[in-house]
């Protein structure tokens, strides 16, 4: 756009309703939080007039409502002038603008000193913030919340000393006159001495109470210092583990030590933000801890696919990983991981499970196999941003966040609808990729193939008799022929053909469609399906690679039109032992039956 002008245009709604208030309040969190809009040179009036009407706004939503708002991961938050607006308002608002603004280290700097005091003290709930500014923080005297110091008690006196002088008539008069209740003490048993202080002797000078708290602070250490002695020496003697029986020497007794020779296939882990191992299975946790998977190799050019992976906080699917250090680990591997967030949307790490690679079966590893692989992957990156783009669409058109206008839910239904057919296309590719590579089989099943015919035939003719265009069924109506397929992969498979057809048929052209049992190699029963081709089809010279386009905008065989829908049927047929081909100027369609007696008597041909 050559001028932004969204701020003007919601500073001129006027909010009279709560909810309109709440989604004007929203929109002026998203247009001023999104850019750093004070040093971008924009107009100081229109800059002014959002500011206090984010005031205004602030005193009519309530504190809790505006902090849930801000809290939302729907928006950015990188404008430290809007961190210093909200820092002003109540506690909970500025706890939660606080933990969600994304700032620079030179920002934070800049903005801390002009904080509150009281606002301050939210920044120590982060973890994330540059050591900078953690630093700036402590300068300032900013801590980590925690239970205050206990209070130092105040020095009492022994009752031993301090009884007998309370007790005698003659005590000193300060003592006598002191408004406190005078001390019990438990009557003293038969024959007891009481030590009584000599009168006219002078009388011992009384022990430092700094004294008194140095040796019970000295006694109390050198407890708690022992008991954690005892706790390091029960875990040492409790049990050893396979790495220190390895360690550990044995008596030539002849007996074979008691270790255990399951080699480690997989072990689950978490890495931290910098992409280090920071926790993993008690029994590798010492060989891998520490170890940087997610880095890119030193001195090369252009970063991994799993550095990029990482850098853009994207799931991690089969990536190759090699490991040193202990031959218990050192070797290859193969991750799969997930970014984890937490509940302020920050990123914490990647959560996931490294296992050896499995042993490829003989011809598997071919060079097909592993381009349906790599298109595979590229497949899984693709449906994150097109997955997104239909979940923001569908909030905007069902209203979620609040009332949007029709117009805007007009073009939010039209996105939604172009990202599931996006997404129904990959899903093909997909489905074709692991086809033709052997990783997907097709479900076994039982199904009427005559009579799915039939159905699609109907389905098809609402769209074709317009035209005066349509299939022509040239089989009984009551014979069955019974195909060993799932009945949904046989509906997709079925309508992936005729509708490519049907597709492409011309207004007043006509498909033979005829069915037929036929006996297959090795005496097995298959049901054979013929259609003619249309005209445009038929002067295609690879069937499988037409680009013809339909010519009833209600029929479509697929995204990526006939030649790819046809390709994937040819697939799905041979994944279930039968086949599709060009027989002249007619297609032809072969499925496994699920036994020859599955056809009832009588022919289907015509």
């Amino acid at each position: 756009m050559f001028f932004d002008d969204r701020l003007a245009t919601v500073l001129r709604q006027r909010a009279t309703g709560e909810a309109n208030q709440r989604t004007q309040f929203r929109q002026l969190l998203d247009l001023l939080g999104r850019d750093r809009t004070q040093g971008r040179g924009g107009d100081s009036s229109l800059m002014a007039a959002a500011w206090l009407r984010m005031s205004a706004l602030g005193e009519a939503i309530p504190g809790q409502t505006r902090a849930r708002m801000i809290r939302e991961p729907g928006w950015r938050f990188r404008n430290p002038e809007l961190a210093f607006h909200l820092a002003d308002d109540e506690p909970e608002v500025a706890a939660a603008a606080l933990a969600r603004a994304e700032l620079t280290a030179e920002e934070w700097s800049a903005l801390i000193p002009r904080l509150p005091v009281r606002a301050r003290g939210f920044l120590r709930l982060r973890r994330d913030l540059p050591v900078d500014v953690e630093a700036l923080l402590a300068r300032l005297g900013v801590h980590d919340r925690g239970l205050p110091p206990p209070a130092e008690a105040v020095p009492t006196r022994e009752p031993v000393d301090e009884a007998p002088s309370a007790l005698r008539p003659d005590a000193p008069a300060p003592f006598r006159d002191t408004p406190a209740a005078p001390m019990q003490r438990a009557p003293e048993p038969p024959g007891a001495v009481i030590p009584m202080p000599l009168r006219g002797a002078p009388s011992p000078p009384p022990e430092p109470a700094q004294d008194r708290r140095r040796d019970r602070d000295d006694n109390a250490r050198t407890e708690i210092s022992a008991l954690v002695e005892r706790i390091a020496q029960f875990r040492r003697e409790r049990s050893e583990t396979p790495a220190e029986l390895d360690r550990s020497p044995r008596l030539p007794l002849g007996e074979l030590p008691e270790r255990s020779g399951r080699p480690v296939t997989s072990f689950g882990f978490s890495a931290d933000t910098s992409g280090r191992i920071a926790w993993a299975v008690p029994e590798v946790a010492p060989m891998v801890i520490g170890t940087r998977l997610f880095a890119a190799a030193p001195g090369a050019g252009e970063p991994s696919s799993l550095a990029r992976a990482f850098t853009r906080r994207q799931p991690i699917l089969r990536a190759a990983v090699t490991l040193d250090g202990a031959p218990a680990i050192a070797g290859s591997w193969t991750l799969d991981a997930e970014p984890r967030f937490g509940e302020d949307g920050h990123f914490a790490g990647y959560i996931g499970r490294l296992r050896r690679p499995a042993e490829a079966a003989g011809g598997a590893d071919h060079p097909a196999a592993r381009e349906a692989d790599r298109i595979r992957q590229l497949l899984h990156e693709l449906r994150t941003p097109v997955t997104a783009v239909q979940g923001y669409a569908e909030v905007i058109q069902q209203q979620l966040f609040g009332p949007a206008p029709h117009e805007y839910r007009a073009l939010a239904a039209a996105i939604a609808a172009d990202a599931a057919r996006i997404l129904a296309g990959f899903e093909e590719l997909d489905r074709l990729a692991r086809l033709e590579s052997g990783a997907l089989d097709m479900t076994p099943g039982e199904v009427d193939l005559a009579a799915l015919v039939r159905r699609t035939a109907a389905q098809l003719a609402a769209a074709l008799d317009p035209q005066d265009a349509g299939l022509a069924l040239a089989f009984p109506k009551t014979p069955a022929l019974l195909i060993g397929i799932d009945a949904e992969d046989a509906e997709g498979l079925v309508w992936r053909l005729l509708a490519s057809l049907a597709g492409a048929c011309a207004p007043g052209e006509r498909i033979a469609v005829t069915l037929s049992p036929l006996v297959g190699g090795a005496g097995r029963g298959l049901g054979r399906l013929v259609c003619t081709l249309p005209a445009r089809l038929a002067g295609e010279e690879n069937l499988f690679a037409a680009t013809v386009r339909n010519t009833s905008a209600t029929i479509t065989p697929g995204l990526f039109g006939t030649g790819f829908a046809l390709r994937l049927a040819r697939a799905e047929a041979r994944a279930c032992g039968g086949d599709l081909a060009r027989q002249g100027d007619a297609v032809e369609l072969t499925l496994p039956l699920v036994s020859d007696s599955s056809v009832l008597p009588g022919a289907l041909g015509g």
